[in-house]
C-alpha cells in the first residue's frame, strides 16, 4: 500500500492544544462499519452505544514525566525525552544532541529551573538518541518526579511553565493508570472518568485491563514510499490471567470486545489465538495494515490520528480506508478537535 494514501488535509487550528474542560465532554464521532453511517455525539453518551455483555479493554500503563530540560556547561539549553534505563544508564532523545560531545557532563534541571544533578554523555547515535550515565543515587522514577514534565507530543506547544505542567501531568494520564512505563499516553483512554466507567459496569458491561507501555515510536510518521517498507516500533505488553479470563468469557458468551485505543488493539491481536487471548507478557511489533483480519477486536474507541502514521493505517484496516477518510473529512467539516488532546471516535 502506498503511504500517500494515508493522507488528509487538517487545518492547524483543529490540533487540540488543551484537553476538554471535562474529560467525558469530548465530542464523539460514531462510525458504523457495515453501513458507513456517521453520527455526532458526546463521549459522556457512549453508554447508549454500548451493550450489556460488552467488554471494554483498557490499557493501564502509566505515563512517566519523561520530558526534561538540561544545560550544557557552556550554558547551551537542551530538551530531552527519557526513553528507558538500566541501573544508572539512561537512553534519551536529546534535542540539540549534535552539539553535545562524548564524555561531556550536562546539568539536568529541576522542574522549578534549578540545577538538579549531573549526567555524563557516554554514547550518541545519528537519530538524536544519547546514552547518559546518571550521577544520582535515587531511582529513575524519583529523579523524573524531580525533573520531569508530561511528555506531550511536539504538536502541542509547551514551555517550562509550572501551572501548565501541573495541568498536563494530571490530564495527559488516564484515570486508571497503574503501571509506570509509558513515554506517551494511550490517548483514547483520556476521555474516561471513574464515574462513567462505573455507570457502564452498572449497565452490565465488564472491564478488562491490559498493559502496553507506549513508546516514542507510536506517533512517528511513515517516511517510506510504501507502508510495507516501514519498520514498526516495538513495545512491551502484558495480560494477567484474571483479565484474560474476563476477555475470553465475553467472547464465549457472544459479547463484543471493545478495544479502548490502538494500544489495546495491538495487545489483543498479538495475544489472540483462535478467538481467545493468552495471558503472558512480551514485546509486540505487530503492524496492522489494510487487509489484516482481526481475530479479537469487535469495536474500537480511538482518537483522530496523524496522516501517514501507523495508527491511521490500523484504524483504516478496521473500518476501511475510504470509510475512515470519509469520517475524517466529516470531522474536519464539523470542527472536531484532533490528536492527543482531541475528540474521539467509536467504530462499531
Amino acid at each position: 500500500m502506498l503511504t500517500k494514501e494515508l493522507n488528509y488535509d487538517l487545518p492547524a487550528e483543529l490540533i487540540a492544544q488543551q484537553p476538554a474542560e471535562n474529560r467525558s465532554q469530548s465530542r464523539l464521532l460514531v462510525l458504523e462499519r457495515k453501513t458507513c453511517s456517521i453520527t455526532d455525539s458526546r463521549f459522556s453518551e457512549i453508554g447508549r452505544l454500548l451493550q450489556q455483555g460488552d467488554c471494554l479493554v483498557l490499557n493501564d500503563t502509566k505515563v512517566l514525566p519523561a520530558r526534561f530540560y538540561a544545560n550544557r556547561q557552556s550554558g547551551g539549553k537542551l530538551e530531552g525525552l527519557f526513553l528507558k534505563q538500566q541501573d544508572d544508564i539512561w537512553e534519551v532523545m536529546l534535542k540539540g544532541a549534535a552539539k553535545v560531545k562524548l564524555r561531556e557532563k550536562i546539568h539536568l534541571k529541576s522542574i522549578t529551573g534549578e540545577d538538579y544533578c549531573y549526567a555524563e554523555v557516554i554514547d550518541k547515535t545519528d537519530d538524536g538518541k544519547c546514552v547518559l550515565r546518571m550521577e544520582q543515587e535515587l531511582s529513575t522514577e524519583e529523579i523524573l518526579e524531580k525533573i520531569g514534565f508530561a511528555p506531550v507530543p511536539p504538536y502541542i506547544k509547551r514551555d517550562a511553565g509550572l501551572k501548565q505542567a501541573a495541568r498536563d501531568k494530571e490530564r495527559y494520564q488516564t484515570v486508571y493508570a497503574k503501571k509506570p512505563g509509558a513515554v506517551a499516553a494511550p490517548t483514547a483512554g483520556l476521555h474516561w472518568t471513574k464515574e462513567l466507567l462505573g455507570k457502564l459496569e452498572e449497565k452490565g458491561l465488564t472491564i478488562a485491563y491490559i498493559t502496553l507501555h507506549v513508546g516514542e515510536g507510536t506517533f512517528k510518521p511513515v517516511t517510506t514510499e510504501t507502508l510495507e517498507d516501514h519498520k514498526i516500533h516495538q513495545e512491551q505488553f502484558s495480560i494477567d490471567e484474571r483479565n484474560a479470563e474476563i476477555i475470553n468469557a465475553t467472547k464465549k458468551k457472544g459479547g463484543r470486545i471493545v478495544a479502548v485505543g490502538t494500544t489495546s488493539v495491538r495487545v489483543l491481536e498479538t495475544a489472540g489465538v483462535g478467538g481467545q487471548v493468552r495471558a503472558g507478557s512480551g514485546t509486540t511489533q505487530l503492524f496492522i495494515l489494510p487487509g489484516y483480519r482481526f481475530a479479537m477486536v469487535d469495536a474500537m474507541i480511538t482518537n483522530f490520528h496523524l496522516p501517514h502514521s501507523t495508527l491511521l493505517a490500523l484504524v483504516a484496516s478496521f473500518a476501511g480506508l475510504e470509510t475512515i477518510l470519509k469520517a475524517y473529512k466529516h470531522a474536519i467539516e464539523r470542527r472536531y478537535r484532533f490528536y492527543s488532546y482531541g475528540d474521539a471516535m467509536l467504530i462499531i
